[in-house]
């Protein structure tokens, strides 16, 4: 049997603290994206779809999303019903459904930034300008690829495109 050992109560607390800070940030994200009518999960695989050059396979936005095929149908459905996204032939392959958005879909996304960008600015309202550009140097360290099988394995895909959009 092993036994864990458990983290110093320095690390523990800041482990703690980045967990509340980035329900927060969800939370914030959440109150932002209810009026324009959009899950967290539909924002995802929406700007998934638009950073691609040519329209995406369902099974590309399956792995790139890291979640099984029926998740991103019942995604592209809801998006499709909302004129977000449609569903277009391979043009070399009649069997292949490739998903394309539409221009209702990118000014869904320009809604989308701007709402990410509130809820991001609520979170960091309290800190002065100094500050945050110390919060980026640091996330940017964090954020640098490491090596480490969280790095390999893409984390989930949490902080996939954070930047791009």
């Amino acid at each position: 049997m092993t036994i864990m050992t458990a983290p110093d109560s320095s690390s523990g607390q800041l482990a703690e603290q980045l967990l509340r800070l980035t329900r927060r940030l969800h939370r914030a994200q959440k109150h932002y994206l209810d009026p324009v009518g959009i899950t967290p999960a539909q924002s995802r695989l929406l700007r998934t779809v638009a950073h691609y050059e040519t329209p995406p396979r369902m099974a590309d936005l399956a792995q790139h999303l890291e979640v099984v095929p029926r998740a991103v149908t019942t995604l592209v459905d809801a998006l499709e019903a909302s004129g977000a996204v449609r569903r277009v032939p391979d043009p070399s392959n009649r069997r292949v459904t490739r998903i394309e958005i539409t221009d209702e879909g990118r000014a869904t996304l320009r809604t989308l930034r701007e709402a990410r960008r509130a809820a991001v600015e609520d979170i960091l309202a309290p800190l002065s300008g100094d500050q945050r550009d110390v919060l980026e140097g640091l996330l940017t360290t964090l954020l640098a690829p490491t090596g480490s099988p969280a790095d390999r394995s893409g984390g989930r895909g949490a902080d996939r495109g954070a930047g791009r959009d």
